[in-house]
């Protein structure tokens, strides 16, 4: 093999190598800046989802009109344990009040403590097929049946998983939307004489706000902003008046 062979080959075999090493790493460099993407069911939008931290990547987002809220909301679930705490307002002609819940929840128990306007604090805890109530300073409590609904009942709250139900006709508005800084989903019901909106936060899947108005004129307003706890603090108290427990966190 002549000299001039041999610097072919040899220029040849590194050229190639040299290729090769560009691909490598040509792929890992692009890689790291490819945005990533949730790819939408149909009519989908371009924007950022609510909450994203990251501006430099791009997503696609799910649009939420009246037609297609109830499907988002399907995908949004409660954490199984969290406490937190809400405000509920009741509004009336020439008044209102307003009372202070906290809420724990874990294992498919609840207990809520609601501070009522008057002063007095009542304790309401469900769980299976029974609610269990009573107020601060009294060592005997009441027994009542109790249902999926029951909970929320308690924290004088509205069930929005009930907009899965709905008839479209019945869902007036839908969309993104920040309440109390929160990126939340955002349903209007509307029914005979009454109108109803939910805000679902799009991160916890709670009920962050709701809103009630009858013949025009406001009377019911839930809030809860304050951040969650998930998991519930091992020290919440699943235990009735008469020290019987009847739940542990985390069992």
């Amino acid at each position: 093999m002549t000299s001039k062979n041999r610097l072919f080959i040899v220029t040849a075999i590194i050229l190639l190598m040299g290729i090769a090493i560009f691909a490598s790493f040509g792929r890992s460099l692009f890689a790291t800046n490819t945005p990533q993407v949730i790819l939408p069911t149909p009519g989908a939008g371009s924007e950022d989802p609510p909450g994203s931290e990251d501006p430099a990547q791009t997503y696609q987002r799910v649009e939420v009109t009246t037609q297609t809220v109830t499907g988002v909301v399907a995908t949004l679930s409660r954490p199984s344990s969290y406490y937190r705490e809400l405000t509920v307002e009741t509004f009336w002609t020439g008044g209102s009040s307003t009372s202070q819940v906290q809420a724990w929840i874990d294992g498919g128990w609840s207990h809520s403590r609601q501070v009522m306007p008057s002063g007095a604090v009542r304790h309401d805890l469900t769980g299976g097929e029974a609610l269990y109530y009573w107020y601060d300073g009294s060592a005997q409590y009441e027994q009542t049946p109790a249902d999926d609904r029951s909970s929320d009942l308690a924290q004088h709250i509205p069930t929005y998983e009930t907009v899965l139900d709905l008839a479209p006709h019945e869902i007036t508005s839908a969309g993104y939307e920040t309440r109390g800084e929160l990126p939340c989903i955002f349903v209007e019901v509307s029914r005979p004489k009454q109108l109803q909106r939910f805000w679902v936060s799009v991160d916890s899947g709670l009920l962050v706000s709701a809103e009630s108005e009858e013949n025009g004129q406001l009377v019911y307003r839930m809030t809860s902003y304050s951040p969650v706890q998930s998991p519930c603090p091992a020290e919440a108290s699943f235990v009735l008046p008469n020290g019987e427990v009847l739940h542990t966190v985390g069992e």
